[in-house]
């Protein structure tokens, strides 16, 4: 029978996303095979690439701050979030999330891929339709 993990996100490292994430449950980690999750801290002004996850899954627990996301297949919609609000990103949709508060944006991210980075699909042909 597997063990029970427990851990605290002390490492951090450098998403291909363009964020810093704190380490959490993922495979590499406590050895899941289904399900990552993890913390994130959006400074003020701080935006992602534009990517999307293939084949997964995200459901995001926003803790603090506000954010705004774009998505869809030339992120033509927008989307206004902050504290207390759950977020789901259906596998394969295209999204960039921005903070352009001027507080941090944390929330937690939960995803149907244990791999955290492996479902991560960059898409640098969209970076121009969301403002700076």
């Amino acid at each position: 029978m597997p063990d029970c993990r427990k851990i605290r996100p002390a490492d951090r490292y450098a998403g291909l996303q363009g964020f810093t994430y704190d380490a959490g449950l993922a495979a590499e980690t406590v050895g899941s095979t289904a399900i990552c999750m993890h913390l994130l801290t959006v400074p003020p002004g701080g935006r992602a690439k534009a990517h999307k996850h293939a084949t997964h899954e995200t459901a995001i627990y926003q803790l603090t701050g506000r954010a705004v996301m774009y998505w869809g297949d030339r992120l033509q919609h927008r989307m206004e979030t902050e504290a207390g609000d759950l977020i789901y990103i259906p596998a394969d949709v295209p999204h960039l999330p921005t903070n352009p508060g001027p507080e941090p944006c944390t929330a937690v991210i939960a995803r149907t891929d244990p791999n955290e980075q492996e479902s991560v699909v960059l898409l640098p042909e969209l970076e121009h339709l969301v403002p700076h």
